[in-house]
């Protein structure tokens, strides 16, 4: 069952990576990628997923067409975007992505549209306002690389996040970086057991919501994607 009833399904901008990738005969080559569980999940939910590449100069034109913005996972946010040194543990920067997402959210807000913001995209929407990261958080790092794993979620009682998933969670996990100084005019409304803000949200807008875990690799989080989509409809 999708979220929204009969009418155009909304379309939804899933940001993605540039990354070199191997399939049949191809070997590193450079290529937009995004992992098919978010295609999945907001397909699922009712929504019309659409890639968005990492180019800064198109991204606000596709913003002014769709109905909402997914910002996903990925590598670390240059530090140099909020002002702080680089951390050894830091990822290199990928210059491109930044700019052309921070484009994108800005442009999203500007139309007043739903934001779901997973992970990486979670740690960006707080920069964008200002935030700060925590550069590495060992103790959060998956276990097994390219693996994620499991961690107990604590959230606030009311808030979209509540609504959707209950005040708490076992969610899929893979950062080793999170949220230090949140951003202005977010709210933070899930944590871990250790006090690591896993959750975030503007209460000033339909929907922005931030989510450090990676909720397009359960199921069980698709009232989250289906609140995300109603929002866009």
């Amino acid at each position: 069952m999708t979220a929204v009833g009969h009418g155009r399904r909304p379309l939804i901008a899933l940001t993605s990576y540039h990354e070199p990738a191997t399939w049949g005969v191809w070997r590193d080559v450079p290529a937009a990628l995004l992992p098919w569980a978010y295609v999945q999940r907001v397909s699922d939910a009712g929504g019309v997923p659409i890639l968005l590449p990492p180019v800064p100069s198109t991204v606000s034109e596709v913003l002014a067409r769709v109905d909402g913005l997914l910002l996903t996972g990925g590598p670390d946010v240059d530090p140099g975007r909020y002002a702080a040194p680089r951390d050894p543990a830091t990822q290199p920067a990928r210059v491109a992505r930044d700019e052309a997402e921070l484009t994108a959210l800005a442009a999203a807000q500007q139309h007043g549209l739903p934001v779901l913001a997973v992970c990486r995209g979670a740690q960006l929407l707080s920069v964008s306002r200002g935030g700060t990261l925590h550069q590495h958080l060992p103790g959060h790092a998956p276990r097994t690389p390219g693996r994620y794993d499991r961690n107990q979620i604590r959230i606030a009682a009311g808030s979209r996040m509540a609504d959707a998933l209950g005040e708490s969670a076992n969610l899929c996990c893979a950062h080793h970086q999170g949220i230090d100084q949140v951003g202005d005019g977010l709210k933070a409304v899930a944590w871990a057991e250790d006090g690591t803000i896993e959750g975030t949200e503007d209460p000033s807008a339909e929907f922005i919501v931030g989510v450090q875990a990676h909720p397009e690799e359960d199921s069980e989080t698709a009232a989250l994607f289906a609140a995300f989509i109603n929002a866009a409809s």
